[in-house]
């Protein structure tokens, strides 16, 4: 997984860069095959930074949160936290999915009422 952050209008120090990453790295936990996380930070209002966080993963498109905000770290943290959410949402969705297509047996079916004599 390549995790790449970028700024706008500014920078942020290598401490800040490295928590970061941490959170993003947890991302790994909710969705196994992520391939890229991309994070865009413009500071062009010191006050209320823009987070843009969009995420890939293998055979899927791309999950993706904005957020403009008050404190920085703050509006990272909302912002991973409506990721996993997605994340979340899709693998439930799979594994509902996968779980549905083998649980119908012919023949079983209890709507059919008494048999005609």
């Amino acid at each position: 997984m390549q995790i790449r952050i970028s700024t706008r209008h500014g920078s942020v120090s290598e401490e800040t860069r490295s928590k970061i990453m941490a959170k993003l790295e947890k991302l790994g936990r909710y969705f196994e095959r992520l391939t890229d996380i991309e994070v865009t930070i413009d500071l062009e209002r010191r006050d209320e930074p823009s987070i843009d966080l969009k995420v890939n993963a293998e055979h899927k498109h791309d999950f993706v949160a904005s957020l403009r905000g008050g404190e920085l770290m703050a509006s990272v943290d909302q912002v991973v936290y409506k990721v996993e959410q997605q994340l979340r949402k899709y693998k439930q969705k799979i594994q509902e999915h996968h779980r549905g297509s083998g649980t119908r047996q012919p023949g079983a079916s209890s709507d059919a009422g008494p048999a005609p004599a």
